[in-house]
């Protein structure tokens, strides 16, 4: 058997530990008994910068905010998919979440964090909405596990009208927000209707062709 090591820790604002850990040449993320992601696992945060991508494909120096950098999946995949004139602003909470990415998970970033289209944001992705005033052309959030969330009580506030509202006023007309989520949440789609949103739902595996979980992206423009 394959053992598990751990390779690092931190505290998260609010309480709660993120643990880094390596099993052969796999690695994962976990809050207490829950695996936040798995470096095996892509093809829904993949799908989550695909999705939202193709709704913006044609438009001049497109803006993207992404919310959480994780293991850089939808970095890596909305990379792949923006022009050379974009710009790709990514909020990430957790300092060792950055720390990692550009040591122990380097190699599966490749070179997307000095990408000169991507500026990294130590900070609240909330913070960086409520300053946006009409800023980008689509948002993708990839917090937590979606609007029932897990790791972080303040995260729930992205996710509420309040929330939603701010997302709005952040997009350029035509805009998209994406949201990822391990669930489907009815409660979350009239939100995102109440706010004005039009919303289109996908169920995408957790491991794209090859299957895997089940995981919710809701695409919702305006």
């Amino acid at each position: 058997m394959i053992p598990r090591t751990l390779i690092d820790s931190t505290e998260i604002p609010g309480g709660g530990t993120l643990r880094l850990i390596r099993r052969g040449d796999e690695y994962s993320i976990t809050l207490a008994n829950n695996e936040l992601m798995n470096s095996r696992m892509s093809g829904s945060e993949e799908a989550l910068a695909t999705l939202a991508c193709a709704r913006i494909a044609g438009r001049a120096a497109p803006r993207v905010l992404i919310g959480g950098l994780g293991m850089g999946f939808t970095l890596r995949a909305a990379l792949a998919r923006l022009p050379a004139d974009a710009a790709i602003t990514v909020a990430e909470l957790v300092p060792a979440v950055i720390a990692w990415g550009r040591g122990p998970l380097s190699a599966l970033f490749g070179d997307s964090l000095t990408d000169p289209r991507v500026t990294l944001i130590t900070g609240d992705v909330g913070a960086v909405i409520h300053a946006a005033a009409g800023g980008y052309d689509t948002i993708l959030l990839d917090v937590d596990n979606g609007p029932e969330g897990v790791s972080r009580k303040g995260n729930d506030a992205l996710y509420g009208l309040a929330g939603l509202r701010a997302a709005r006023a952040a997009l350029r007309p035509g805009g998209v927000l994406a949201i990822w989520s391990t669930a489907p949440d009815s409660g979350f789609v009239q939100r995102l209707r109440a706010t004005g949103f039009t919303v289109g739902e996908h169920v995408v595996r957790a491991n794209g062709a090859r299957g895997g979980a089940r995981h919710v992206l809701w695409i919702a423009e305006i």
